[in-house]
Order: C-alpha cells, then structure tokens, then sequence
C-alpha cells in the first residue's frame, strides 16, 4: 500500500518511507531476509515494506537482468518487467538472467522465469509489450516505483513524463562502453531526468551498445545499484540519489557525483507525446512505420538499405535488403548499392543509426528516408518478411 503522496512537498526535503508496511512476515520470508535486516533501518517493519511495494521494471536486458534478481532476494513483494524483445546470442554475455537454452523467446518471460527460480513466493509480472505513450499511464498506476533500465532516449524520457505524471518515483540507469550512471527521480521533492537532460541527443550522435560495447560486468555493477536505490525509497532508509548522479567509470575504478536543480525554464509535461518524433529532432530526415513499410514491399519492388554490421545482419534482416554498414557509408568512397536518386528506406536495430545514414543519404541526392523503431519493431508487425540466423534469403538477395 502506498504512502500517501498527493500533498505538496518542499523541493529539497527527506522522503520518508514511500510504502506503507504490510502484514506480518512468514517464517519463510524472515528467514530469507534475515541478513539484511540486522543492518540498522532494515529491520521487521522495513522489510514488511519491501514485502507490499510493487515495482515495475523497464527492460530485461543487461540492466534489468542484473536489477531483478535483487530485487527479488530483497524481499520485494510484486515485481513487473516491461520488454517486447526476444533473446540473442549476443545478449548473453551480460544479460546473466537469460540461459543459452533462451534463446528466441521473450526476454520479459524469460527474466520472470529466472527471477522465480530465486524466490517462487515473489509474484513477477511478464509484460511481453513496448512501453509506449498509450500503455505507459495505465501500467504504472499498478506500482509504486518504475526502475527505467532501457537502452534508449525516447523511452527514458517516456519514462520520466509517465513517472512524474503518475507522481511516483523514478530510478534510472545507462551504460555504454566502461560507463555507468545512476539517478533517481522523484519530483515531488526534486529535479528530474528532463533537468539533467533539457533535450535529447541529436539522432546521429547516439552510440549503442550495439555500436559502441559495453563491458558485462557494468551491467551487475549499475543493475545492482538500481535496486539499491529502489530498496531504499521504499524503506525510507539512507540518502536517495535525488538531485544526484552517480557516474562510474569500470576501467578506471572510480566514481563520481554530479549534482544537479530544477530547471527553473522547465515545464511539467501535461500529457505524454510522440517520443520517437521528440528524440529524431526538427532537422531528421522522414520516417517510416513498420506499417507503411509493409504497404509498400506488398505493392511493389522497395529499395531497402541495412547500415547495421554485418555480425548483427546474420542474425536477422528484412528481405530483400542491401546491406552498407555506417561506418563504410561515412567513408569517404561509400559505393552505394541502390541506383542514384532512388527512394531507399534506410533501417537498423532500433533507428539512431538509420536516422543519420538516411541524412548522408539525402545529401548524395538519395530520396532516403528511415524506419521507425528498427528492425526490432518491424519483426512485430511484418514478421513475414524478416529472415533469422541460417535462413535462405532470397533470390537475388545479398546474404
């Protein structure tokens, strides 16, 4: 049961406890729990906290896989993981959570699995869906904390909007590379995500993991700092990171904090908006859903350009599609494999990459435009015409 949390409260000001305690422990729950709770703050009462709080969790990737498990071991009573994409090879190297044995099935399924194997008294909800501006307000108005473990900008700013507007707390994580950040939003008595971050990162400077690396172990080491934070606002217990951004460097063994206020030219988001349109930005080339895109490989031939790499087109790709990975069209003598002057739809894994080939596109006099959301999202609405792993493509088609 969640405390109260609809009267004003002075920026600045110590939370107490977010949830209110639930009944009394089991001999099974105390037991479990019984390290934690000869630590002082964390006693009976803290713990019967943890047992009725309700959190919701965006991604079962790197960070939720390493975020669930703890919190399960905690104590936490309810737990959502919010994620509509599958299992890959290459996740496995620090998505500990998913098995090789996953392979292709649902992440979020998949994490709830493991995250039961932990504690099976836990009640873990797998929402097998995309957290969009549609679905957001209605799944969080079931929880009483959201741990945004998401790998990309329009759903951490669809996670912030949606947090501040169901006014609950919000825990944020991002990794990249051998770096790491950790933030926590709760407006009612600080800053937010959208202070720290006014505007998005322009489409084409946004490095992935799928582009950039990242090291596995920074996955554990942020996800495990995300339950922490989340443990301790429902507690009431220690110094929550509101105001506050822990920044972690794995190569060089150090930490840092940045402190950050309210933006006093900031407005508080009335409804939440188009994401996708907000993060391209004014200057992105047009885009496509995966919907238009399906209307017009059925009505006809469509030029398709892939600027994913190579090791990521093995493993799945729409057909037909040429394939010129970024860094070789960025190069000063890219041959283009589509005619000059032709329409070409432009796609990768979720979009950045896609929005800045289509831009370099329409400089050579290409009329490019860009899939929205990515193959990841095309999968879901044409599944007919996406080729997996050792598939034939076909006729014609590159491999």
């Amino acid at each position: 049961m969640p405390a109260d949390r609809g009267s004003a409260v002075e920026a600045g000001s110590r939370p107490g406890p977010l949830v209110e305690p639930g009944p009394p422990l089991t001999a099974e729950q105390a037991e479990r729990a019984a390290r934690q709770m000869r630590l002082p703050g964390f006693g009976e009462v803290a713990q019967r906290r943890l047992r009725a709080a309700r959190v919701l969790v965006i991604g079962a990737g790197g960070l939720g896989s390493a975020s669930v498990p703890y919190l399960v071991g905690a104590g936490i009573g309810t737990i959502g993981i919010v994620d509509d994409d599958a299992v890959e090879l290459s996740n496995l190297h620090r998505q500990v959570a998913h098995r090789t044995v996953d392979l292709g099935r649902s992440k979020a399924v998949s994490l709830a699995e493991a995250a039961q194997r932990v504690d099976p008294g836990v009640d873990v909800i797998a929402h097998e869906l995309r957290l969009s501006s549609a679905n957001a307000l209605g799944l969080l108005a079931d929880y009483d904390l959201v741990i945004d473990g998401s790998d990309n900008f329009p759903t951490r700013y669809l996670a912030n909007d949606a947090a501040r507007l169901a006014g609950i707390p919000l825990v944020w994580g991002a990794i990249l590379g051998h770096h790491g950040q950790v933030g926590v939003a709760w407006h009612a008595y600080g800053p937010g995500y959208r202070d720290l971050f006014p505007q998005p990162p322009a489409p084409d400077e946004v490095v992935t993991c799928a582009t950039g690396g990242v090291l596995p172990g920074l996955c554990g080491t942020i996800g495990s700092l995300l339950a922490t934070e989340a443990m301790k606002l429902i507690a009431g217990v220690g110094e929550p990171l509101i105001g506050r951004v822990l920044v972690y460097d794995a190569l060089g063994a150090r930490t840092r904090e940045i402190r950050y206020a309210r933006d006093p030219l900031a407005t508080a988001p009335a409804e939440l908006i188009d994401y996708e349109a907000f993060c391209a930005g004014p200057g992105a080339p047009p885009g496509v859903t995966g919907a238009e895109l399906r209307r017009r490989i059925e009505g006809g031939p469509t030029a398709l350009l892939d600027v994913r790499g190579l090791d990521e087109r093995a493993g799945v790709r729409i057909s037909p599609s040429e394939s010129l990975p970024l860094p070789v069209l960025e190069g000063p003598a890219a041959s283009v494999p589509i005619a000059p002057g032709s329409r070409v739809t432009v796609y990768c894994a979720r979009g950045p990459r896609s929005v800045r080939a289509a831009r370099i596109l329409r400089e050579r006099g290409f009329d490019a435009d860009y899939l929205i959301g990515g193959i990841e999202e095309f999968a879901r609405t044409a599944p007919e015409h996406v080729v997996h792993g050792s598939a034939q493509p076909h006729p014609g088609e590159p491999a």
